[in-house]
């Protein structure tokens, strides 16, 4: 399979994630509850590491490539700072969000959906 038709079909899922998200910001704060338990936080860094290499594999086929591999260093290093924090730091983290306005998540879905956007532009 192309790797620029990976980019693009991960590229439109983040996309619908931020759509969903504006729909129902609620998600947001109920997928921060889920991932704070036990050791579910450090699945979400593992997902970001598997897409960080995505995206550095993908990224010389694509039309900017240095678009995709600023993506890709970004999962890296949200990869990064997940496993480096631990779980009790990142729960704290989790924690002040979740108090926050439902502005801010709506903030977040918007910044998801055009992060989504870009991707699939500079595929």
């Amino acid at each position: 399979m192309n790797m620029v038709i990976v980019i693009k079909i991960l590229g439109v899922v983040i996309a619908l994630i931020g759509v969903g998200y504006l729909i129902r910001p609620n998600i947001i704060k109920w997928l921060m509850g889920f991932f704070k338990k036990g050791k579910r936080i450090y699945f979400s860094g593992i997902l970001r590491f598997v897409l960080a290499v995505v995206f550095f594999v993908a990224a010389r086929e694509c039309r900017y490539p240095w678009v995709i591999f600023t993506v890709g260093t970004l999962f890296l290093i949200g990869g990064l700072l997940i496993l480096l924090l631990g779980p009790e730091k990142f729960r704290r983290i989790l924690d002040w969000y979740q108090e926050q306005p439902m502005l801010i998540f709506r903030v977040i879905a918007a910044t998801v959906l055009l992060f989504g956007a870009v991707i699939i532009f500079s595929a």
